[in-house]
């Protein structure tokens, strides 16, 4: 069976996002065959896996499941402790072992998608597949037609400028903007360099999936033509550093082999007039003179090097 390296086995399976696995690992919370993992391991899924304290099932696959939650203020998107506060995956208390596509600060609420296909997480969340998330802000103070303006055309935060995004006032403190990005509590910080201060903020849609009137603490399966549309959506969209753009020039480059291999493969148009032996036929009346071919024996090379892998992303 093809090895793979740990932290991807465990997203594929649906246990927790890479990330999460180097931080579990990081902290002697994930034992392969009894022994604490190390950091770029490799497995084939046949060991007995066990992360933070979850034997991981290897037998067989769960069904796929992505979950539209709602989630409360006071609750954390992450396993870790350092909040002190109950998180979203103790929260649902979920049958299955499913994790958070993204996050939503403590302080905010909304939608937060939870799910165990690790294969879409990535391409949901990076900034450069462009995918649209939509946030309702309150904020302490009346919203200018300034305020909006510098909004729409991007702040500088975080030794970056957002992008360009869709800003809309529905009512005197309070907007409407969506986001094809997702830096760190970026809202609030461009709140911050413009000097308004969030007070509430709400997720209310993530692509095509919306929150809608489900209840806070609630959550409901996407499904059906919700699922399929989402699917459509994605295609084409990168789960990698670069996101579409990426996965755009791999395909292209994929095309640009296959045309090459069929130019050079036997009947081709390049192969025509060859003889076995790759010359050219003879024109008639030429004059036709045989040659021993000139063979080379190399002396076999050293051992050869692997190159490094990829680092997983």
């Amino acid at each position: 069976m093809e090895e793979m390296r740990l932290n991807k086995f465990l997203s594929d399976s649906g246990i927790c996002s890479r990330r999460e696995a180097d931080r579990l690992m990081e902290a002697g919370k994930v034992l392969v065959n009894g022994v604490p993992a190390s950091m770029g391991m490799k497995v084939t899924g046949t060991e007995e896996i066990i992360c933070d304290g979850m034997p991981v099932n290897t037998g067989k696959k769960d069904r796929k499941i992505l979950l539209a939650v709602n989630k409360p203020r006071g609750i954390v998107c992450t396993t870790s402790d350092k909040d002190r506060a109950e998180n979203i995956v103790e929260f649902l208390n979920y049958p299955v072992r499913i994790y958070p596509i993204g996050r939503l600060d403590k302080d905010s609420s909304g939608l937060i998608l939870m799910t165990n296909q690790g294969d879409i997480v990535n391409k949901i969340l990076r900034g450069s597949n462009n995918h649209e998330k939509e946030y309702m802000v309150r904020v302490n103070k009346p919203i200018t037609g300034e305020f909006l303006d510098r909004m729409r055309k991007g702040v500088e935060i975080l030794d970056t400028v957002t992008r360009p995004c869709f800003v809309e006032k529905t009512g005197g403190y309070t907007f409407r903007i969506i986001l094809t990005q997702g830096l760190n509590r970026q809202i609030r910080r461009m709140c911050a360099a413009l000097d308004y201060r969030v007070v509430a903020l709400k997720r209310v849609r993530i692509m095509n999936i919306r929150l809608d009137d489900l209840a806070v603490g609630q959550y409901r399966e996407v499904t059906g033509e919700e699922w399929t549309e989402l699917e459509r959506l994605l295609e084409g969209s990168g789960n990698g550093p670069g996101g579409a753009e990426a996965a755009s020039s791999e395909k292209k480059e994929q095309g640009e082999r296959k045309q090459k291999r069929e130019r050079t493969a036997p009947g081709s148009f390049r192969e025509k007039g060859r003889n076995r032996n790759g010359e050219g036929q003879k024109k008639s009346g030429e004059k036709r003179v045989f040659r021993t071919p000139i063979r080379r024996y190399d002396a076999p090379s050293e051992a050869r090097v692997d190159t490094d892998e990829r680092q997983d992303r």
